[in-house]
């Protein structure tokens, strides 16, 4: 009787939970972004920590800094007037789409390329940035391109949720690919050795190659890689608002201007090809 008891108790308490989700979830969807984000005069951002030049977490401030840092504190700017306030959390290629969905933050801006497949699960504004994959070697690798490494044994370093570990399988099918969690765990493993390439955006790996001037970005771009900002799906007054925002910060001159900011000391950086 007493284990009768016990299935009819769990049985309901699972019910519950599911209700529970399914309420959520629900309210979720009819969650408006843009009007809520008015009222409390606050966008909350979904940025990388790990990644130089977009956005990186400054230890001596505990401050994440970079371009995309800072356009989306100019888009706040234009979206909700002069006192809007950008809020940022840590995301990583693989929590971005989960916390976005599940309401944690209202938009994400993080290296994040616009697929068709992403396109099914959110909606995009226009493209912010358009990078390139490409690949990061040690100074004096024999690998000068991505199809070097199409070579049984050869291993490249990625990211798990980068879209860059499919496209790799496509240029040098022959490699294996070993992913990790986040970048600076993807670099710490190309530094000691575990993969003779790491690969990403071109724009990511610049950053890299600053801060680690023994490794190069070699052979250029072999994608195009169009950063896109996400929003959920049913938030499509939110994602004309950003498309707005970014035109107009844009034509005032901003963007070129954080552009230089960030950008200006990478060596083989198109500034010509990237600025708007």
């Amino acid at each position: 009787m007493k284990k009768i008891i016990s299935r009819i108790g769990l049985l309901l308490t699972l019910l519950l939970m599911v209700v529970s989700l399914s309420a959520c979830s629900s309210s979720a969807s009819q969650k408006n972004v843009l009007r809520d984000d008015k009222q409390t005069k606050t966008i909350t951002w979904g940025v990388k920590a790990d990644t130089k030049l977009f956005g990186l977490m400054d230890v001596r401030d505990n401050k994440i800094k970079g371009f995309e840092i800072d356009l989306a504190k100019a888009m706040t700017k234009q979206i909700l007037g002069k006192d809007g306030k950008a809020r940022f959390i840590q995301v990583t290629s693989q929590t971005r789409m989960p916390l976005l969905r599940n309401g944690n933050i209202d938009a994400i801006m993080a290296t994040m390329t616009i697929t068709p497949e992403r396109a099914k699960q959110v909606d995009f504004s226009r493209s912010y940035f358009d990078a390139g994959q490409a690949i990061l070697v040690k100074n004096g690798s024999p690998i000068k391109n991505v199809r070097d490494l199409n070579k049984n044994g050869d291993v490249v370093l990625g990211v798990v949720g980068s879209n860059s570990v499919q496209n790799i399988k496509k240029f040098a099918p022959k490699a294996k690919v070993l992913q990790l969690t986040d970048y600076s765990q993807a670099l710490t493993a190309l530094k000691s050795g575990q993969g003779q390439a790491l690969t990403t955006d071109n724009g990511i790996l610049y950053g890299m190659s600053i801060e680690n001037p023994g490794y190069s970005v070699v052979g250029g771009t072999f994608t195009k890689e169009p950063y896109g900002i996400a929003v959920d799906k049913g938030q499509g007054k939110f994602r004309d608002a950003m498309n707005n925002a970014l035109t107009k910060v844009e034509q005032s001159g901003q963007y070129n201007k954080l552009l230089y900011k960030w950008f200006h000391k990478v060596k083989g950086f198109d500034f010509k090809g990237a600025e708007r």
